[in-house]
């Protein structure tokens, strides 16, 4: 699995737990000044996954105040940009004269390098923040520092497009951390690198900031992601696909040629990876496995008999039994 730390509080005595909070706070983001009503028995679940250089912390916790202050940075800056998602409370942030609101899914970035207090409050009087944090070197960023220094404060919707995208990509990430290697961080850093360029030229409306070999990661991984959306539709062709995003078929031929793939490989294995979770599911065993066929793509019952026997070695209707019978076993 990739490099990660953990923290629960509960497991620290209450009188302990919101100053080594505070410390984590500090060695993972920035030295910052921290307050919260809740101090006294502050509650806090945090994760931090390395990608490389780049940092990804999802966390669950109080409402908690913290300030960047100019005494603060010049004792220490690590010269990074931190992108902030809120994903269930609101973040209140001010800096100079001015303040901004940013409601859940709602991407913006802050500075180490700059002044600023954040605000990370619950939805209600008496629940939890939820969020994700990502920690990136400036030094990785393709787009100037002039062009950063304009998204100061800006939102970004973390729901559609660009930033939709890359919320789906950070949330698989944090959801499956277990499946990757740890010398897949450094593969996973750049392709966040490219969402994070992609995401934040189109809030500049300035795509030219973005390099050319970024455009074309981003623009392999939104495919890849219209074709997850798209599995059910037998429609799905890369001709579909490429009028889809406005690309001759034979440039998506391409895209995919220099992954060592192919674009009906990529459909063809997805969904027959969809349709064997569902065969392997107790709770979906009543269901015929041409509905589960249909379900993802295979309107003939015989395409998809041959083409799964093809992909794991034994008829879709073997491995269904083999595997509800495993798992009663297993749940008895």
């Amino acid at each position: 699995m990739l490099k990660e730390t953990v923290f629960r509080s509960e497991e620290l005595p209450a009188a302990d737990r919101f100053e080594v909070w505070r410390e984590l706070i500090g060695h993972t983001h920035a030295p910052v000044e921290v307050a919260s009503e809740f101090s006294a028995e502050y509650d806090a679940h945090y994760r931090v996954l390395e990608l490389g250089a780049i940092r990804v912390w999802p966390v669950t916790c109080h409402p908690l105040q913290f300030q960047r202050t100019a005494k603060l940075i010049r004792q220490s800056d690590p010269e990074q940009y931190h992108l902030a998602l809120p994903l269930s409370g609101v973040n209140r942030m001010s800096w100079d004269d001015q303040k901004s609101e940013f409601n859940s899914y709602e991407l913006h970035l802050c500075d180490s390098s700059r002044i600023f207090e954040l605000n990370m409050n619950a939805i209600n009087d008496h629940g939890y923040f939820a969020g994700m944090g990502v920690d990136v070197p400036k030094a990785l960023m393709p787009l100037s520092a002039d062009r950063m220094d304009r998204l100061f404060g800006q939102g970004i919707s973390g729901r559609a497009g660009i930033g939709g995208l890359m919320t789906q990509f950070l949330l698989q990430i944090v959801e499956n951390s277990a499946s990757y290697e740890p010398s897949d961080g450094p593969r996973l850093e750049t392709v966040l690198i490219d969402l994070l360029a992609a995401v934040f030229a189109r809030a500049l409306d300035d795509d030219s900031a973005c390099p050319p070999e970024s455009h074309q990661r981003t623009l392999t991984l939104r495919i890849k992601a219209f074709i997850q959306q798209h599995l059910h539709d037998p429609q799905l062709t890369p001709r579909n696909i490429a009028a889809a995003h406005h690309i001759s078929v034979s440039y998506l031929h391409r895209l995919f040629q220099q992954e060592g793939g192919t674009v009906a490989g990529r459909v063809r294995h997805q969904r027959l990876e969809r349709a064997r979770r569902d065969l392997a599911d107790p709770a979906q065993r009543a269901i015929p496995i041409h509905t589960i066929a249909a379900r993802w793509g295979f309107p003939r019952a015989a395409d998809f008999s041959r083409a799964f026997r093809t992909a794991y070695g034994v008829p879709p209707r073997d491995y269904r039994h083999h595997a509800v019978r495993t798992a009663g076993r297993v749940n008895q």
